[in-house]
């Protein structure tokens, strides 16, 4: 893995140079980079946090170690300029800084950032992929877009990003191996899953360590109904990703969803139990607690008790209600509110989910009106008992849920959700929409026994 660090020379030699003269800054720029892209803490430098505080101190007016700071606390998506009072003003400052760099690539990220912050992500990246063309070997730019498609719901911009800028690197680069990791994941979410497997293995065989390219691996097993082989590659290679502490928790998340599939539900309860809740509640991040939340209610739809663990997931939830900073995570916040029997947090999130929408401005406030207000409305309905509602709600967006973001694998849950609201309906014309629907998953993946256990309950119901 690469851990020699680079100075301003070699910065300057790759073709991406850097505005500071501090070598130390540079050098812990570079750590915190390549931990951010491998998703880990390196011990040598004291994780990540250490090696930006000790970026910052090097060289406290660094451009682009604002810039790296800020842009992980965005990409986290766990802080916002509407909430938290100080952030404003580090964005500002972030800008003055870069307005006083020669280098106009800094000024550009800088300006991509304060879009970001704003709500304008979509605008955001086609900033980075201004930068990329002029400087296809800014891997910062290339992995803040390809973090941003990934929240966006872009899975030909996040396939295409990289497949721009590939010919450009060389094998023996720093972070190279990265970067077919990245590539694989874009081919993923297209559908290309033979060239996905393909990629991915290649970004394994260059790096095992590489956390991402064993997520597409999961996402590929997923999609083509292979859970037995996902189960026992996870276990096979445990060892190289679960010290990747940014992504471990949700590869555990895919090895929980064969379990799932296959109706092994005390196998996913194992996973959560030892794995997902302990990494949420430890690590606070949003990619962690989201997938806990889903975790835990596909447990609830195939019938599964799961007691009083929703409590530890809504304390970890309870500081984002009002956030909204990603349809996504709204929703799966708001699962944890209903879930822990929180009314007055729900109706909380709910009064400050349409403020939002009449308040402000930005690619998320527009996905929210026309998506992830009536999404989140029908889980309060479901959540109610009123399944017909939830059905009427959410039939006529399910096709614009991909503006939500996330992965297809991650957005399943909609779909399970609107076949189990279908099937508990008292309509008799809802009960033929779930068969229906189920029909199309069988098409899908055909190697699926939890599409069978659906069908099975959906044939049950009888009609007059």
């Amino acid at each position: 893995m690469h851990n020699q660090w680079r100075d301003c020379q070699e910065w300057k030699s790759l073709g991406v140079p850097l505005s500071t003269t501090n070598n130390e800054a540079s050098k812990m720029f570079d750590a915190s980079l390549t931990q951010y892209v491998g998703w880990y803490d390196d011990t040598g430098t004291g994780g990540i946090e250490t090696s930006m505080q000790k970026m910052m101190e090097a060289d406290p007016n660094f451009v682009m170690g604002h810039v790296l700071k800020n842009g992980l606390d965005l990409l986290g998506t766990g802080r916002t300029i509407h909430v938290d009072k100080s952030f404003p003003g580090e964005i500002s400052e972030m800008l003055r800084l870069a307005e006083t760099s020669s280098i106009e690539r800094e000024k550009q990220h800088a300006r991509a950032l304060k879009l970001w912050s704003e709500g304008w992500t979509s605008d955001a990246s086609d900033v980075w992929e201004d930068i990329l063309v002029q400087n296809p070997l800014d891997i910062l730019a290339l992995k803040f877009a390809h973090d941003t498609y990934f929240y966006l719901g872009y899975p030909n911009q996040n396939r295409d990003s990289i497949a721009r800028v590939l010919p450009k690197w060389k094998p023996e680069m720093p972070l190279y191996g990265y970067l077919i990791g990245m590539y694989s994941f874009g081919l993923e979410e297209c559908n290309l899953y033979d060239q996905a497997e393909k990629a991915a293995k290649k970004g394994l065989d260059l790096n095992p360590r590489d956390a991402w390219s064993t997520h597409t691996m999961c996402h590929v097993m997923e999609m083509t109904g292979r859970q037995d082989e996902g189960i026992s590659f996870l276990t096979d290679t445990v060892k190289n990703w679960a010290s990747c502490g940014m992504l471990a928790c949700h590869n555990f998340w895919h090895w929980a969803l064969y379990y799932i599939e296959k109706g092994d539900h005390q196998g996913a309860l194992n996973i959560f139990d030892s794995e997902v809740t302990v990494r949420a509640c430890q690590s606070g991040a949003l990619l962690d607690t989201v997938d806990a939340c889903s975790l835990l209610f596909r447990l609830e739809m195939e019938g599964v008790d799961v007691g009083e663990r929703w409590n530890n997931v809504y304390d970890v939830c309870r500081p984002h209600i009002d956030d909204h900073i990603l349809a996504f995570n709204d929703v799966h916040i708001l699962l944890a509110c209903l879930r822990a029997k929180k009314s007055d947090a729900v109706k909380q999130l709910m009064d400050s989910l349409k403020q939002f929408v009449k308040n402000n401005r930005g690619h998320n406030q527009a996905v929210t009106e026309e998506v992830g207000e009536t999404l989140c409305e029908a889980f309060v309905a479901y959540n109610n008992g009123d399944y017909a509602k939830a059905v009427d709600l959410l039939k006529p967006i399910r096709y614009k849920i991909i503006n939500i973001g996330g992965s297809h694998a991650q957005r399943d849950i909609f779909n399970l959700f609107l076949i189990q609201a279908a099937i508990k309906s008292p309509s008799a014309d809802h009960h033929k929409f779930a068969r229906s629907l189920l029909m199309e998953r069988k098409a899908l993946k055909e190697n699926a026994p939890m599409t069978d256990r659906l069908i099975a309950k959906a044939m049950a119901v009888h009609d007059d």
